[in-house]
């Protein structure tokens, strides 16, 4: 535990130093995770003791307080053969929560009236088209004659499958969006298909986020991570954000492995 610790120390010890009262309260938070209801006998967790207790090798934590960052830092290694330690630029793949800043992009397309949220996903879709009730094997329709919307991708009730996308090794190779869509190789999913009628219920859909990438690079007959780029990140001041894939040179060695 001792070597543990004088690991831990190590690796946070580089980081930005802060105020004093900054300071405690990042050792507040390294020192007491927690629920936000606390059982007699449990046990304090600390930062330290829930990585081991994971194996995370690397964390980072920022705090936002009044729209602003308070704090950040990092801990841990980014990649641990390499050597290199986890700090406030190291690059963490976001996963689903880039579907958020999806949503704002949709919506910038609607603030500047080249969207409709409640138009057929189809009256916007240039490159492929959604086919309804493919997957129906009956007489009648899995849609029941109701068009999928914006609104239904982006609220996740357009009752489509696909929920999610285990990803691809590095160096192998990425499919393009109507692969994925058709679930053709070298996707590793299935094709993107109504599973019931939209606006039934809520259903988590990544395949249904893709279908409105796809909308957006149809509309603005521009690379996804460009649009994304030019009219999301880089005007809400995420410099070091992109959904370029795979991730320049450049940004190669900043980028986190993952274990």
């Amino acid at each position: 535990m001792f070597l543990c610790q004088v690991l831990f120390t190590t690796l946070c010890a580089q980081e930005k130093k802060y105020s004093p009262e900054i300071e405690l309260k990042i050792k507040a938070v390294e020192n007491n995770l927690g629920l936000w209801v606390r059982i007699d006998g449990d046990p304090n967790h600390t930062l330290k003791e829930r990585m081991n207790f994971y194996h995370v090798n690397g964390v980072s934590i920022a705090i936002i307080k009044d729209y602003k960052i308070e704090w950040a830092r990092g801990y841990g290694w980014a990649d641990s053969v390499e050597q290199r330690r986890v700090t406030t630029g190291t690059l963490f793949q976001a996963g689903s929560i880039s579907k958020s800043l999806n949503g704002v992009g949709v919506l910038k397309m609607v603030q500047d009236k080249r969207l409709n949220l409640y138009a057929d996903v189809n009256d916007y879709l240039i490159t492929w088209k959604f086919p309804y009730d493919s997957l129906s094997e009956s007489k009648y329709s899995l849609s029941k004659g109701k068009k999928v919307t914006l609104a239904n991708l982006l609220s996740h009730t357009a009752g489509l499958n696909v929920h999610g996308f285990p990803g691809y090794e590095k160096g192998s190779s990425i499919p393009s969006l109507i692969q994925v869509l058709e679930g053709k190789k070298p996707a590793n999913t299935s094709a993107v298909r109504s599973a019931f009628e939209p606006g039934l219920k809520f259903q988590y859909s990544g395949g249904g986020t893709t279908i409105s990438q796809l909308i957006l690079q149809d509309i603005t007959r521009k690379p996804y991570d460009v649009f994304m780029w030019e009219n999301v990140l880089k005007p809400m001041g995420m410099k070091n954000s992109f959904y370029t894939q795979p991730p320049s040179e450049e940004k190669q060695k900043l980028l986190a492995s993952g274990y």
